[in-house]
Parts: C-alpha cells; sequence; structure tokens
C-alpha cells in the first residue's frame, strides 16, 4: 500500500488547518479520475472528485481548530505541528511507502520530523510539491482542501457573514476581522490568535483607543 499525504490551511489567520492522508494498492484510478494538485482544479471540479476519490481508497483527515493551533504553537513551530499530523494519519493508515508535501524548506528535515512522530514502519518520501508529482497526493490536498471549504463555510453560518479565504491577503477575510474588532473589540471565534496579522490588528486597535481616550 501507498499513501500521500498533504494539507490545507497552514497560512490562513481564520479556520483549521487540514490534514489528510490517502491510501491505495494502485494509483491507477486515481489517474483515471484526473485528480491534480487542488489547487490548478475549480471548486465544483474538487468537489465533484472528493467522492470518487473516497469509493477508490481509504482515507484518514485530521482537522486541528484555530484554537488548537495557538495552543500547540505555544510549544512547537507549524512545521513540526504539520509533521506530528502527518505521523497522525500515516499510523492510521499504516502504508508501505508514504509520499508526503514538504512543508519545510529542506525536504529531509521534514521527513525526519515527521518520522520522528510516526510508530508504524513505513518509508517516507518528502517532496515539495508532491501534490504535482504523485497523484495520491493530489488525492489528498484534493480532500484536504474540500474539507477545508466546508469547515469554512459552516464557520460562515455560523457568524452570518462571508469570510472570504481566511488568508490575511484576502481583502474579504481582512476588512470581516477589522470590523468585528471595531465592533467587538476582540478576534472573532475560529481566528488563530497567535498569527502576526491578529495580534496587528489588535494592537492597531489598543492604539486607536487610546489616541481616542487621549483626544
Amino acid at each position: 500500500m501507498i499513501c500521500g499525504v498533504d494539507e490545507a490551511g497552514r497560512g490562513p489567520v481564520m479556520g483549521p488547518l487540514v490534514v489528510c492522508g490517502v491510501s491505495v494498492e494502485d494509483e491507477a484510478p486515481l489517474v483515471g479520475l484526473g485528480v491534480r494538485d487542488s489547487k490548478k482544479l475549480t471548486r465544483s471540479r474538487r468537489d465533484e472528485l472528493a467522492p470518487r476519490i473516497i469509493e477508490v481508497s481509504q482515507v484518514e483527515v485530521v482537522e486541528v481548530s484555530a484554537e488548537e493551533i495557538d495552543a500547540l504553537r505555544e510549544r512547537m513551530t507549524i512545521n513540526q505541528l504539520e509533521a506530528m499530523l502527518f505521523a497522525r494519519v500515516i499510523d492510521r493508515l499504516s502504508p508501505t511507502i508514504a509520499y508526503l508535501d514538504a512543508a519545510d524548506v529542506s525536504e529531509e528535515r521534514f521527513c525526519e520530523m515527521t518520522r520522528s512522530h510516526m510508530s508504524c514502519g513505513a518509508s517516507t518520501v518528502a517532496k515539495h510539491r508532491a501534490d504535482d508529482a504523485y497523484p495520491v497526493v493530489s488525492a489528498a490536498s484534493i480532500i484536504a482542501k474540500v474539507t477545508r471549504d466546508r469547515r469554512v463555510g459552516l464557520i460562515e453560518r455560523e457568524l452570518g457573514t462571508s469570510l472570504g479565504s481566511g488568508y490575511a491577503s484576502d481583502p474579504v477575510t481582512r476588512a470581516f476581522l477589522q470590523n468585528w474588532i471595531a465592533e467587538k473589540g476582540s478576534l472573532p471565534p475560529h481566528t488563530r490568535r497567535s498569527w502576526e496579522t491578529s495580534q496587528k490588528l489588535m494592537n492597531l486597535k489598543g492604539m486607536r483607543t487610546l489616541e481616542s481616550f487621549e483626544g
């Protein structure tokens, strides 16, 4: 058995980090589906492929909320966190070999970090852009992205407004955060408070409050 592991939501200031592992005996069915790196597919195409991937493979998904990410970041880097989560899905799938989309600038280091958390004896290969090179990693990237998109949709319904992609570079996300902070004086739920963007926005709010008081 081989498996591929990838994530969605490493960088956003809002929403969860999702890690997915997809395991198959033969990648031919995945190739037949036309899987590709999820970023190169439209959302509708990802939504169409996800259930078909699940039909022809074994899938494991781990989702870590913004609050959990903040807590874990107190004792590990985001790369270490990803390695731990990658190892978790590999252990659940227990393949012969696992292909990883390397999160660290050093493929070798990310491979070793992941192996340090594994209890199964699978061989591991970490590569940058593995979701382009291995269909099984492409499939994992699709499931991870679809899972995160659905979670963000649930958060939008909970908060009653559009969040955009959740990335700080997204004008919709940034406007939502700024408006929420201006109105409520705090960060909204599902926000990664340990992210630099969150801290800068709260610091800016504090400066404006002080200026208002002094004025």
